[in-house]
């Protein structure tokens, strides 16, 4: 172990003394060196590697747990065990479970003209992938695309952000106590670090964070070459049918709007519902949030939001709305010092509002009523397309319309968040929400370079295609033109 935990919670994590763009050029370079001494590592291997990370996780799950909860003010310790630790956890079985069955080389036929050669599509690890962590699941975000990079075989450095600097030590450690430096490494820093490590010329690089911030990582990733998953954010629409159990979907998505206190990816960012049903909405949540947070000001499963600037950005979003002529409906009452945000219903916010233009990450869900279903499809259909999508409703003629006639990076139906956690599923946006996708197979394939092989028969008919092309030749091509 390279350094003391203790210690790595006191202070923020390793700069290196000699600049980031000349020790990250050199610890890329340590990461390939070592991945050519190794390009192709066993099953065995990798299934060591996967479970020296859950085991040494795990082993700190108390810890990590209290350094998010110090970096975000209050963050729920009930949450991070669920949408951290028992993702990853699944994660990581599955990888275990299927892994050796991915890493396989898969037939694949070859047409009849190039009978009796044989063609495969054998899965190889790319090299060295680079993983942009964001500060909101600090844990889950950067070890769930490591899992899938060791799964395939590869060598990884992840940058953590600076704005969950003791979780960021921490995992920093535990990663530096498990793996050589040339096999995982884990780098933090400010907007600059990040920056140049995104122009490092990865194998692959993921990053999860903001759309704006993701223009950037595309741009400098292009510079070589290097391919990208972008798993971005957006407003994620929920659609009310017509005919749905109303309270059901308040209850459910009032779930996946509170947790992390709405600084969540996949959170519901608004709400198209039956016009006339806001105020049975806004009431039903009342309710339910009292139940879920009895007394709020002192309830400690209610995480608070990560700092005061995204604390007044919140408060700027809902004031402009507020004078813009939408109504507020707060659940509770805010506390800025301890930057605990009470989720707040807004009705009848304009649609050129920030509130309604911005993604939101945080506790705040305005209603947008809508008379037909059709009208509520052209809404979603007007705006760049979500990160993910959900439905409440029974019947299947409306879940089929939704389902076909929308694009989202996801979806679920009488459900919020949990698609993410469906194992066999996998996870990414689509054009403004990301590209690509992770988790499971998917993320295996990601990480891996598909490679197609052809193997030619000893015995073959390549020679009845060479030059000199003659009447044999033009009898043999009028055949495999022939429809």
């Amino acid at each position: 172990m390279k350094q003391d935990l203790p210690d790595a919670l006191s202070r923020p994590a390793s700069t290196p003394p000699d600049g980031p763009p000349a020790a990250l050029d050199a610890l890329l370079a340590a990461q390939r060196e070592a991945f050519l001494r190794d390009p192709f590592p066993a099953w065995e291997a990798r299934a060591r590697n996967l479970k020296a990370l859950r085991d040494v996780l795990f082993a700190h799950q108390d810890a990590l747990a209290e350094a998010m909860n110090a970096d975000f003010g209050q963050r729920s310790k009930a949450e991070v065990a669920l949408a951290e630790f028992v993702v990853l956890k699944q994660e990581i079985d599955a990888a275990l479970r299927h892994g050796a069955r991915w890493m396989k080389p898969r037939r694949r036929p070859v047409g009849k003209w190039l009978l009796p050669g044989r063609a495969k599509v054998m899965p190889q690890p790319l090299g060295v992938a680079g993983i942009v962590v964001p500060w909101n699941y600090p844990l889950l975000l950067g070890a769930s695309p490591l899992v899938c990079a060791l799964a395939a075989g590869n060598r990884a450095m992840i940058k953590m952000s600076e704005l969950t600097p003791r979780t960021s030590a921490l995992f920093e450690a535990l990663i530096g106590k498990t793996f050589a430096r040339d096999h995982v490494a884990v780098v933090s820093g400010d907007a600059a670090v990040g920056a140049a490590f995104s122009a490092l010329p990865f194998d692959h690089l993921l990053f999860t964070g903001s759309t704006r911030v993701g223009h950037e990582v595309m741009r400098a990733a292009a510079a070589n070459l290097t391919p990208v998953t972008l798993e971005l954010g957006g407003k994620s629409p929920v659609i009310i049918g017509e005919h749905a159990r109303l309270a059901y979907a308040v209850d459910s998505l009032l779930l996946g709007k509170t947790l992390n206190a709405g600084q969540t990816c996949i959170a519901p960012d608004y709400v198209l519902l039956p016009r006339g049903q806001e105020d049975a909405f806004i009431a039903r949540a009342r309710t339910r949030f009292a139940q879920l947070y009895p007394d709020f000001a002192n309830n400690r499963d209610y995480t608070s939001i990560i700092s005061a600037r995204h604390f007044e950005r919140l408060t700027r979003l809902a004031d402009e709305a507020q004078a813009s002529g939408a109504q507020l409906h707060a659940l509770g009452a805010h506390d800025a010092a301890a930057r605990r945000f009470a989720p707040v219903i807004v009705t009848n916010a304009g649609t050129q509002t920030a509130l309604m233009q911005e993604e939101i990450f945080g506790p705040l869900l305005p209603l947008v009523p809508y008379d037909t279903l059709d009208e509520a499809l052209r809404y979603v259909n007007a705006r760049p397309r979500p990160l993910s999508l959900y439905l409440y409703a029974d019947d299947a003629p409306t879940v089929e319309r939704v389902t076909r006639e929308t694009v989202a990076g996801g979806m679920s139906v009488n459900e919020t968040l949990m698609h993410i956690a469906a194992e066999g599923l996998p996870f990414g946006g689509v054009g403004a929400s990301g590209m690509g996708a992770y988790h499971g197979y998917e993320g295996f394939v990601t990480f891996s370079k598909m490679k197609p092989v052809f193997t030619q028969s000893r015995l073959n008919a390549r020679g009845l295609v060479a030059p000199p092309y003659g009447k044999r030749f033009g009898l043999l091509i009028r055949l495999m033109l022939k429809v």
